[in-house]
């Protein structure tokens, strides 16, 4: 038998997976498998396939299929199709860690509770995270199972970078800059010394995930100075269908004045804005740049242009450029949105090799370039195993 690891980011209609060996320090490959459910709570659709994309199962499940009733299958499914695997430990992407968590750690009842008391913070991801770690832990009741924050990483930010000017009575109760997407950079930072080099790893570099969910994290020794999104995912950026920055004072407006109710609000900064509220056509990037449509040559255009802005506040927190890293879905796979960010960052030295951006090369900057950009495929799942990993072999230590 050879020891596995599943790692778990549940959201309110999906549950994406992947199976880690676990009898060494995971690497990519020891992806196992990876794969989703989709539509839970209604035909679910599970799907997944093996390290070289070759399709391990394409079903779906009866109808009203709960979150437990999926895993539950996809428990019984990886003991059936890798009966040399034992499972060891579950990860779980956790979105919000509050002030308090700056590490993973392993679950036990006390910590789902300080969880349970965050979910005000996130109330769209944090129940979902939480509602799988209750289901495994009936479903498996001796699985070690682990925790791992999507805030954890940005604590490292000095307390001016994190402060809103809000009375102290507001911000002792835990309104402050979190930042996210952590586990993405946290990964990102640990490569960094190979792709880059030693010395500009260390230096001053700002990271780009641009995804559907994006955002930009500036950082110095590798570690989060300075980063776009604030206390929830729906600031700095605009995303596919989040709004991204925006003056507070127009969630007031739309109130007071246009008679809003907070919900339908929420609707439409979480759901209804960013790419698909701007072009009115799409929250996909991909079909927005191989659209006639103005509309969503507009929604491109604000995209970018609010991308390259953020850089140049990210760089001034910095005090400076020595790198720029692109990542994520839109990052890693949209060499015109590259392109075009890194000619509006020809100020601070950026030189972009058309070539080697369209060819998707590590570095897509002129050798002469002052200032290097690179794209650095990110990998939040391997991240999660490695820290799960770790936390369930230090353990073992310590029993032993």
């Amino acid at each position: 038998m050879s020891d596995a690891i599943l790692i778990l980011n549940a959201g309110s209609s999906s549950i994406k997976f992947s199976l880690f060996g676990g009898h060494k320090r995971p690497d990519p490959k020891g992806l196992i498998c990876d794969g989703e459910f989709e539509d839970i709570g209604h035909r679910a659709h599970f799907v997944a396939k093996d390290r070289s994309g070759t399709s391990l199962v394409d079903q779906y499940l009866t109808e009203a299929t709960s979150h437990k009733k999926a895993l539950a299958t996809l428990l019984g499914w990886v003991e059936r199709q890798f009966p040399i695997n034992r499972l060891v430990a579950a990860g779980h992407r956790v979105v919000h860690g509050g002030s308090l968590y700056s590490a993973p750690l392993r679950i036990s009842s006390p910590v789902l509770d300080e969880l349970r008391r965050l979910v005000p913070l996130a109330p769209l991801h944090q129940p979902h995270n939480l509602a799988a770690i209750v289901a495994i832990s009936k479903l498996h009741p001796d699985l070690p199972q682990v925790a791992c924050f999507d805030t954890a990483f940005h604590l490292t930010q000095p307390e001016i970078a994190a402060a809103y000017a809000l009375p102290r009575a507001i911000t002792s109760q835990g309104v402050r800059r979190y930042g996210f997407h952590g586990l993405s950079y946290d990964y990102i930072a640990g490569v960094l010394p190979d792709v880059l080099g030693p010395i500009i790893a260390e230096g001053r570099v700002v990271v780009a995930h641009l995804g559907s969910g994006a955002s930009m994290c500036a950082m110095r020794r590798r570690r989060s100075i300075a980063t776009t999104m604030g206390f929830s995912t729906l600031d700095g950026l605009p995303m596919s269908s989040r709004c991204g920055n925006l003056d507070p004072g127009v969630v007031l407006y739309l109130m007071q004045e246009k008679g809003m109710t907070r919900q339908a609000v929420s609707d439409l900064l979480y759901h209804s804005s960013g790419l698909l509220g701007v072009s009115g056509i799409s929250d996909d990037m991909r079909t927005l740049l191989a659209s006639n449509d103005p509309l969503a040559a507009n929604a491109v255009d604000l995209f970018v242009y609010r991308t390259s802005r953020e850089l140049g506040s990210l760089a001034a927190a910095l005090g400076g450029l020595d790198a720029l890293v692109f990542t994520a879905g839109i990052g890693e796979h949209a060499p015109e949105i590259r392109r075009r960010v890194c000619e509006q960052a020809g100020w601070l030295g950026v030189e972009l090799d058309d070539a080697a951006n369209v060819a998707g090369a590590a570095m897509i900057t002129t050798s002469g370039s002052k200032t290097h950009a690179w794209v650095i495929p990110t990998n939040e799942d391997l991240m999660i195993a490695r820290h799960t990993w770790h936390l369930i072999e230090g353990h073992k230590t310590e029993e032993h």
